[in-house]
């Protein structure tokens, strides 16, 4: 079963509809909303007084203890997975930014003595912030606090994925991104897809701080139809710029770079729903 709907959000000064779009397989529920950036500005002050008015900057604004956000935020850019129990998994730009760390050490500290090198005196002050301004985010998605979390030996099967199979349903949506005052990039994406089988997940953050280093954090979510369990991995790699003999040009794609950087990190995870009410609470919890 499949369903496409567009609905129009508020006209803002974009004048940009929030699009949404919603299908049904083996009764799961896939939904996305996407649309315009956040705005810079609050346009109705008025209202935003009343908790329950607020605008969407104001309400990232209050949920958020960041001096500052990034260029790009796409506050309607959500996707959510909706299993037969009810319960929800969400993916989205506020929940991402709320891990990105406040007052402690920023990339361009650790990595001071390269910066300074690649970087003009004179910039470089007002380039330090009292913040992580690469928005670094380990942001893992949100969770229902329902559904059961456990470590696991299990691992999603690469080569199953690389077969051959109708893909149902794709999507991909970013939920921010930065230029890094034209020093790198900063974006955090979210892509899925549904073959009749099974349906993959990956949430990537990538950073690039030109001649400094580079980071990818990946979460993968992987459920085969036919069990009532998710994997998920989470894996970290980052490496000084100096450390990967590649061409200027591979750079950009953090699909190219990937493979030739070194893992830090690597969780692996079996997300369950065994034992979850039918009426499951609607409290999210972000994992970090």
């Amino acid at each position: 079963m499949c369903t496409v709907s567009n609905i129009k959000g508020e006209i803002d000064i974009q004048r940009l509809p929030v699009n949404s779009e919603e299908h049904e397989f083996n009764n799961w529920i896939f939904k996305y909303t996407k649309s315009h950036i956040l705005h810079s500005i609050c346009t109705t002050p008025e209202k935003c007084s009343n908790e329950n008015e607020k605008c969407l900057l104001c309400k990232y604004t209050g949920s958020l203890e960041l001096p500052h956000f990034p260029e790009m935020v796409f506050p309607n850019n959500v996707l959510t997975l909706k299993h037969p129990s009810s319960a929800v998994i969400e993916f989205n730009a506020l929940d991402a930014l709320k891990v990105v760390c406040n007052g402690k050490l920023p990339i361009q500290v650790a990595c001071a003595e390269a910066w300074q090198e690649s970087r003009s005196s004179e910039n470089l002050e007002q380039k330090l912030k009292p913040f992580d301004w690469t928005f670094s985010s380990d942001y893992k998605g949100t969770l229902p606090n329902s559904v059961n979390v456990v470590e696991t030996e299990e691992r999603i099967d690469i080569e199953k994925l690389k077969a051959k199979e109708k893909i149902l349903f794709y999507q991909e949506l970013m939920l921010y991104e930065d230029e890094l005052h034209d020093n790198g990039i900063s974006s955090c994406t979210i892509k899925i897809r549904v073959m009749p089988s099974s349906f993959f997940v990956l949430l990537r953050f990538f950073l690039r701080v030109d001649n400094v280093m580079v980071r990818i954090n990946d979460t993968r979510y992987f459920h085969d139809f036919t069990t009532d369990y998710i994997l998920r991995e989470y894996t970290n790699k980052e490496c000084g710029f100096s450390e990967l003999k590649l061409p200027l040009t591979m750079f950009g794609d953090p699909n190219m770079l990937s493979p030739h950087m070194p893992l830090r990190t690597a969780i692996y995870e079996k997300i369950s729903f065994e034992n979850i009410n039918t009426n499951p609470t609607t409290s999210k919890t972000e994992v970090n």
